[in-house]
């Protein structure tokens, strides 16, 4: 997939009659998986180019920051999932102070005509655009038919009886219910980091553990979780433990702890992607540590038995 970033880079020549989805992206939902699926479509049926369209850093983070979500994916995660989606460019636009402030119709004329010369543009029902949010889709559908390009919108998708959106699945994860925004998402929340030195304290109790320090903003609740973890292009089943520890004295703030299970690898540096099934229990303290190394093979017994039936 290539990636070209606005101002900076040009259009590549190879891109014709560029087919666009147009939005944020972050978490790449359901319903964001229908706009993609979309213009593939529609690109492929005109011999065009499908592209999608980002922004960076997020928009929010520059016109309101102190409200700002946090997001569901790196740069690097949402740029890769653009990819695996099957779309062939990626237009990622950076987000300034002063583009803030442009009228809808600059942002058209200037990143849609002139940098993109896009064909179509495709967006979900709520998008809005321009300073102070003032584009929406009627004036977006205008603006193509003056500079030549057509508009069109996706409605909401709806899975079960949720409409599927980003600050639905953010919510559902902060609560913990990573099992229903995994349904949402359509695959695990997953967050990525470096497995770093730990205390050991899991190797002593039997259930080695790889510490996590996480490249994601959004990391769910303190609690335990039936979790994957994807190393080196292998899934393995996992057990992590997020929280401060509290049968040792506690942490100053939250540890990501994972047992693999079955694994027994020195990982100390490496990268890995731990991926959220379901949340099996909250954090507590424990009154003896041989009541804490029980729990844990509780847990541990718990989260077999549940990939065993779904056939990691």
């Amino acid at each position: 997939m290539d990636v070209i970033h606005f101002p900076d880079d040009p259009r590549p020549n190879r891109w014709t009659s560029p087919v666009l989805a147009l939005g944020n992206f972050d978490g790449l939902h359901r319903g964001h998986i229908k706009i993609l699926e979309r213009v593939k479509r529609r690109a492929a049926e005109r011999a065009g180019t499908s592209v999608v369209m980002t922004f960076d850093p997020h928009p929010p983070r520059i016109v309101r920051p102190e409200k700002a979500p946090p997001l569901l994916m790196t740069a690097a995660q949402r740029l890769e999932a653009i990819g695996q989606a099957g779309v062939q460019g990626a237009a990622v636009v950076r987000f300034t102070p002063e583009l803030s402030r442009w009228e809808p119709e600059t942002f058209v004329r200037t990143v849609l005509v002139e940098w993109l010369r896009v064909a179509e543009v495709w967006v979900g029902a709520n998008f809005l655009f321009g300073r102070e949010r003032a584009g929406n889709f009627t004036l977006l559908r205008s603006l193509g038919a003056r500079y030549g390009f057509r508009a069109e919108k996706i409605d909401p998708v709806r899975y079960k009886e949720f409409v599927v959106s980003s600050t639905r699945v953010r919510r559902l994860i902060a609560e913990g219910r990573v099992d229903e925004a995994g349904a949402l998402l359509g695959r695990q929340y997953s967050i990525d980091g470096v497995v770093v030195q730990g205390a050991r304290r899991g190797q002593g109790l039997g259930f080695p553990t790889a510490n996590l320090q996480s490249e994601n903003e959004l990391v769910p609740p303190n609690g335990v979780y039936a979790t994957t973890v994807s190393f080196e292009g292998v899934v393995y089943p996992s057990v992590t433990n997020i929280g401060v520890r509290p049968t040792f004295g506690g942490t100053p703030a939250p540890v990501i702890e994972t047992h693999i299970l079955g694994f027994d690898r020195d990982l100390y540096g490496a990268r890995l992607r731990l991926g959220f099934v379901q949340r099996i229990r909250d954090e507590r303290a424990f009154e003896s540590v041989d009541l804490l190394r029980a729990q844990i093979q509780a847990d541990t017994s718990r989260v077999q038995a549940l990939f065993d039936r779904m056939s990691l």
